[in-house]
């Protein structure tokens, strides 16, 4: 489940804008906790939004570790600069819409959700 949220991470930061741009210079710790898979998911993409619109972070990769219902991210990036990074969308929330957290036959995991813009 891990490298699923990782990855829906860097996905939201590519229909923010274009990660390859981005520089991996400062490390941001981020951590979320709920009951259940799903709710944790909505609650690591909308702390994602969050860094993103208050700190002005963009971010190219992330480490993301969930235990027992706590998930300790380190976000990968730097600040954003408008000179170097295109952005394109301003997310707002993650939303329930297609809301999914399972692990498929093959031992690996989707996380997904619709996020509102």
């Amino acid at each position: 489940m891990d490298e699923a949220f990782a990855e829906a991470g860097k996905a939201l930061m590519a229909v923010i804008g274009s990660p390859d741009k981005v520089r991996p210079t400062t490390q941001t710790v981020i951590t979320c906790q709920a009951n259940d898979p799903e709710q944790l998911f909505v609650d690591w993409i909308n702390a994602l939004i969050f860094e993103v619109a208050a700190n002005h972070q963009f971010f190219l990769r992330f480490s993301v570790t969930i235990r027992n219902g706590v998930l300790t991210a380190t976000g990968f990036g730097e600040r954003i600069d408008p000179e170097r990074h295109e952005t394109a969308v301003e997310p707002k929330a993650a939303t329930y819409l297609m809301l999914e957290v399972r692990q498929q036959p093959d031992k690996s995991w989707i996380a997904q959700c619709v996020v509102d813009v």
